[in-house]
């Protein structure tokens, strides 16, 4: 896998499909990496194969990419420069940008921070608990922080621990990513969005709450509601990707 380095952070990325296709950035969420967000779900496959240059990256702290044990390290916006300067390394002035749940948040920093590298956002997993925020964080590093998954009793926190075991993470790395300082994203900074934004979320996922809610609060931005699931399995769902292949025809 490809990687660059800025500031003396590693990131490793993919970059797959026609070079003169419409690029599209992929930003994974918490404890997961490009293999297990994009590849085995099928979406690199099913952008490619629509034509699309497909970007994704291992956000720092997972998958291949530098991982630091330093809270200071993490953090939505610091990840979202991530993303801006993956972009200047492959040349690309401008692309769409799919992140889901952290990956969600992270887009939106994006998006508010450089809206003209951002043709258009998808925040999938994560609805209007984007601005509520998350509670608990502490349960879930606490658990990623245990000596053994049968020390963990918090059930959320207990699912956390063995999707990052799943995905051999870090996992001091990822406790001290969810223990960083979390950047607010609030209903007002959302309202000053002026690209085209899809949310898409599970209609079961407690995690990232009502896509609907959330879409109201941006300007133009339409809700996609993904019948039956909940925030990891919503991931593949085949109406989620034909809720953004219909979105990035009609954003134009």
């Amino acid at each position: 896998m490809p990687s660059f380095t800025h500031d003396g952070i590693e990131i490793a990325f993919i970059d797959e499909g026609p070079r003169e296709g419409e690029p599209i950035l992929l930003i994974h969420g918490f404890a997961s990496n490009i293999a297990t967000n994009w590849v085995q779900t099928v979406w690199v496959r099913t952008l490619t194969r629509a034509g699309r240059r497909v970007i994704a990256m291992d956000n720092r702290g997972h998958g291949a990419s530098t991982k630091s044990h330093r809270t200071e390290d993490y953090g939505s916006p610091l990840m979202a420069e991530d993303a801006r300067r993956l972009l200047d390394h492959l040349g690309i002035q401008r692309a769409d940008v799919m992140g889901y749940s952290m990956g969600a948040r992270i887009t939106a920093f994006l998006a508010l921070a450089h809206p003209e590298r951002v043709r258009s956002a998808i925040f999938a997993g994560m609805g209007i608990n984007m601005v509520r925020g998350l509670a608990g964080t502490g349960p879930i590093a606490h658990a990623l922080e245990a000596d053994s998954i049968d020390d963990v009793t918090n059930p959320t926190a207990r699912t956390f621990r063995a999707f990052a075991e799943q995905t051999k993470a870090d996992l001091k790395a990822l406790a001290a990513c969810i223990r960083s300082a979390r950047a607010v994203i609030s209903a007002e900074m959302l309202a000053t969005l002026k690209v085209p934004v899809l949310v898409a979320v599970g209609t079961d996922d407690v995690i990232g709450g009502s896509a609907t809610l959330l879409a109201e609060i941006i300007p133009g931005a339409k809700a996609l509601e993904i019948p039956g699931r909940d925030h990891m399995r919503a991931v593949g769902d085949p109406v989620y990707k034909r809720g953004v292949e219909e979105f990035l025809q009609q954003r134009a």
